[in-house]
């Protein structure tokens, strides 16, 4: 039986998009991960991450990401937008998975219900869904980190869109980048015309 796991990262932050990933590990896999310190993303460093996320990418572990824009979050909502990313990382996999074992309380509404087991917290119990949450959230940084470079006087590299206070002081000095969340807050205004190019969807 092939089980995947699901996560994702970034439901939080009033900018930039959020990535879901889905993995499936062979037990050899999981056991090498395990002992290299594989837990819950947001128990870890990020520097243990990316060592994590490298050793993933050495032992040949299916995975597959889909991130959902901002401008996504805005048209569909953060929990429709994340389940629609959490499908199309499940549909980037290389093997189809008997079991599809998905961190929270929602069912993908666009995956057979038979092939889910919803586990809230299953980011902390479940081998392939805390290396989705490691992939999820290696992937989103990443980009968080390219998005600095594009709008450093955002922050983004630092606080990696969640609403810190020197974020929403940003945001009020200087308005919204194309990459924030319009409907995360009446402090951010439209100014993300570029959204799309920043994060193709199809």
């Amino acid at each position: 039986m092939i089980v995947a796991g699901v996560d994702e990262a970034g439901r939080g932050p009033i900018a930039g998009p959020v990535v879901a990933a889905a993995v499936a590990l062979t037990p050899p896999q999981f056991r090498v991960l395990l002992s290299e310190g594989l837990d819950d993303s947001k128990k870890i460093s990020a520097k243990a991450r990316e060592r994590i996320f490298s050793r993933i990418e050495e032992l040949g572990v299916v995975w597959g990401a889909q991130a959902a824009s901002n401008f996504k979050i805005d048209q569909m909502n953060i929990l429709n937008a994340t389940l629609w990313a959490m499908a199309r990382a499940i549909g980037r996999l290389s093997v189809h998975p008997d079991l599809i074992i998905v961190d929270g309380n929602s069912y993908i509404p666009t995956v057979s219900r038979e092939r889910q087991r919803v586990m809230p917290r299953a980011d902390g119990r479940v081998p392939a869904v805390m290396a989705a949450s490691i992939v999820a959230k290696v992937l989103r940084d990443r980009v968080m980190t390219s998005l600095h470079r594009i709008f450093p006087e955002y922050g983004f590299a630092s606080h990696k869109g969640y609403p810190t206070a020197a974020h929403r002081l940003a945001v009020e000095m200087l308005g919204p980048s194309p990459v924030h969340r319009l409907s995360f807050g009446n402090k951010i205004d439209d100014g993300r015309r570029h959204s799309r190019l920043l994060f193709p969807e199809e």
